[in-house]
């Protein structure tokens, strides 16, 4: 989930449970304490400074996790009460200090990048996969919510009523993603390939009907674009704004278009790609990635370098594929790692 996102449902979130702690906080440093701390954990993009390797191991982490939750509530709940000396000891930040850490948390598992929740003890990242990582529905929910909150100010009515509506509207994207993966597990039928290895649905933009559906066969991938309700193919003339250019990929089911990509490629060149992908300096990559497959080779006359993405990121109308990674090497030496980004690859380090 996008920072701002965050911060709203952490604002949103303090307005509902207003009057937990006692005494009571000021509504509007309520809110604002809620919308800072649940802004907090995105700190760790700090990270990135140091590498990009540090970013992608450590991003969603520490400030993520579930069993930090404690430690991190005390600190910042002692923190703020030094900020606002002369006011309640910091037992009384605890409260919304842990439920904007907590909402935070949540927004971030329901995403298909998911979260670590149990760091530093485990690295795994635990994600329900239903929300895309920007959705302008979820965020105009919490707004509509704060809204209310403003023009009602002494009611908690409309804070609850928008948190009541977000958990109904994941609720209603978790059954759009079942309705998804369903679709996927009748055209594995229909292609006579033989069981799947697995089916997965994926959220995409615009609209929480816009889904990616996945189909894996060992080292083969089959996807498509799809959206759940739509009767026609959408068009997008050169004046299309940049939502429609987002949202025309996204076909009816009865005109889905499957895609195919390959985790090493074919022919001669598999065992090179298999090769470079199973190299232990590409061990961040595998544990990174969920859809690993081959983006490219390019071989030069003294170089090769084999070059992998994620399908997680693939977001049709979206200019860049974020998050491509390789090894390059030359003259049979050592292969390094590498990011490509707007065609110039960067070291990993």
């Amino acid at each position: 989930m996008d920072t701002l996102t965050h911060a709203l449902s952490g604002a949103l979130l303090a307005r509902a449970t207003a009057g937990l702690e006692k005494p009571a906080l000021p509504i509007g440093r309520r809110v604002a304490i809620g919308a800072a701390v649940a802004a907090f954990p995105d700190l760790d993009v700090v990270a990135s400074w140091i590498s990009p390797l540090s970013y992608l191991y450590n991003h969603r982490g520490v400030t993520h996790s579930l069993l930090m939750l404690p430690l991190w509530t005390v600190l910042l709940a002692l923190l703020l009460a030094f900020v606002f000396r002369g006011g309640p000891g910091w037992k009384t930040y605890a409260p919304v200090v842990a439920l904007s850490l907590a909402v935070h948390i949540a927004g971030d598992w329901i995403t298909t990048f998911g979260t670590m929740i149990f760091a530093p003890l485990s690295d795994y990242r635990f994600e329900l996969g239903t929300t895309f990582i920007i959705d302008l529905w979820f965020s105009g929910i919490i707004l509509s919510g704060l809204l209310g909150s403003l023009l009602w100010r002494r009611s908690r009515l409309p804070a609850v009523t928008g948190l009541v509506l977000l958990v109904a509207y994941v609720g209603l994207q978790y059954a759009n993603m079942r309705e998804a993966v369903d679709f996927g597990e009748r055209a594995v039928r229909e292609f006579g390939l033989g069981p799947a290895k697995k089916v997965s649905a994926l959220p995409r933009p615009v609209s929480p009907f816009n889904w990616m559906v996945i189909i894996e066969y060992g080292d083969e991938y089959r996807y498509a674009h799809i959206n759940l309700r739509r009767q026609a193919v959408l068009e997008a003339g050169p004046d299309a704004g940049f939502i429609r250019k987002l949202d025309v990929a996204y076909r009816p089911l009865a005109q889905a278009q499957w895609e195919t990509a390959l985790r090493y490629g074919r022919g001669g060149e598999a065992a090179a790609v298999r090769a470079a992908f199973d190299n232990p300096q590409f061990e961040f990559f595998r544990w990174f990635s969920a859809y690993p497959a081959l983006h490219s080779v390019a071989a030069g006359e003294r170089e090769l370098c084999i070059w992998f993405h994620d399908l997680r990121f693939i977001t049709p109308g979206r200019g860049t594929l974020p998050f491509v990674y390789g090894l390059c090497g030359d003259d049979g030496g050592a292969m390094k790692p590498f990011q490509l980004e707007d065609g110039q690859r960067k070291p990993v380090y």
